[in-house]
């Protein structure tokens, strides 16, 4: 009876031991991106922490270029495990800043291989949508609608066109790329044309749709889908795109592992996740967007969306070299007033006092002929 009550004694006592010990802390996938992606992610993120038992850190930071400077910030003591929404406009910059973990998705064979070529092969970033740019017009203010970049020009639509400042949004860098794309070294001379179109400029892309939608502006610049969000949201269908003659600007986004992650192998899943059918399916309705997984169809409201048939794109390493000095010579000539040919440095004026003057006769006829004051609304 002695040897059993002891055992009986140990056993008990092994077993508080054993119910003592601290349960394994749930693990905590912290994933950064921009702020606009919250709809989707508040659909899909439970999704994935009931599949994998895990819980997920999102942390939303402004646009794309916020997050992409933050993770460079944090590169010797990374936060993030994955970073959602860089886009092939800083796709070279996040690559050659050494923040991104290369890593092709087991189920990467659902993405069609054009996505994959036109974005990123080496897969530093999966790309999960993708979508376009377009000039967007209202059908009861506009019977023909412009159908290229260079109709805009034109004296018909002067005035008539609000569009994005490049410097601030989204949409307007990619109107910008869109304009160095099909006009190479002469695109500062198509913004010279859309400025004395008097075209309207604002800081972003709510504030373009706002007055576009109180019918203050015939045109804007928003995307390929937003008649169909217009439909989806506010049964209108008075909201018309354009695939334009020389192609609209493509748009994809991705998704990467940042370099030192602390759970490297909860990041691989969460990048699957992101293009597989269970997600996918929940992205067009929420990022307006086209679903990067071949198997997922678009939901029928986006038969009024413009289906554009020439993608158009500039080399993210161009985009990586040029970005800053593009934006510099932008601002010259739509803020400053400077002429393409001050700007490119094709002309020359003389220094005060040379040639008995104080400026040259160009540089005179120059200055009374620039009427440039950007309007900015607020």
């Amino acid at each position: 009876m002695r040897r059993l009550a002891t055992l009986l004694l140990t056993l008990l006592l092994l077993g508080a031991i054993g119910a003592a010990r601290p349960v394994k802390a749930e693990e905590t996938l912290t994933v950064y991106s921009y702020d606009s992606i919250e709809w989707w992610m508040k659909e899909i993120i439970p999704i994935f922490e009931q599949k994998y038992g895990v819980k997920v850190n999102l942390v939303l930071i402004g646009d794309a270029g916020e997050v992409l400077n933050r993770l460079i910030l944090e590169k010797d003591n990374p936060q993030a495990d994955v970073v959602v929404g860089i886009d092939n406009s800083y796709l070279a910059k996040a690559i050659d800043a050494g923040i991104l973990e290369p890593y092709r998705p087991a189920n990467a064979d659902v993405i069609p291989d054009w996505i994959i070529e036109k974005f990123d092969p080496t897969f530093h970033l999966t790309p999960y949508d993708y979508g376009y740019i377009a000039i967007n017009y209202r059908k009861d203010m506009v019977q023909k609608p412009p159908e290229s970049l260079e109709d805009l020009t034109k004296p018909e639509w002067k005035g008539k066109l609000i569009i994005e400042d490049p410097r601030t949004s989204s949409p307007g860098m990619a109107f910008l790329l869109w304009t160095i794309a099909v006009y190479g070294d002469d695109w500062l001379d198509y913004w010279e044309r859309l400025k004395e179109n008097d075209v309207q400029i604002v800081e972003g892309w709510s504030a373009a749709w706002n007055a576009f939608t109180k019918g203050e502006y015939p045109l804007v610049l928003s995307y390929a889908t937003s008649p169909a969000a217009t439909v989806y949201y506010d049964n209108n269908t008075n909201v018309g795109a354009v695939a334009f003659r020389e192609g609209n600007y493509l748009q994809i986004e991705g998704a990467g592992i940042v370099k030192g992650a602390k759970h490297p192998e909860l990041a691989k899943k969460f990048i699957e996740f992101l293009i597989s059918e269970e997600a996918q399916e929940k992205l067009p309705l929420n990022q307006w967007m086209y679903p990067v997984n071949r198997n997922v169809k678009t939901p029928e409201v986006f038969k009024y969306a413009v289906k554009v048939e020439k993608p158009v794109t500039v080399d993210p390493k161009d985009i990586e070299k040029n970005y800053d000095l593009w934006l510099r010579q932008w601002t010259q000539l739509m803020v400053e007033g400077k002429s393409p040919e001050e700007i490119t440095g094709t002309t020359s004026t003389s220094p005060e006092g040379e040639n008995g003057g104080i400026c040259g006769p160009a540089l005179i006829v120059g200055l009374a002929i620039v009427p440039l004051l950007l309007r900015r609304r607020r």
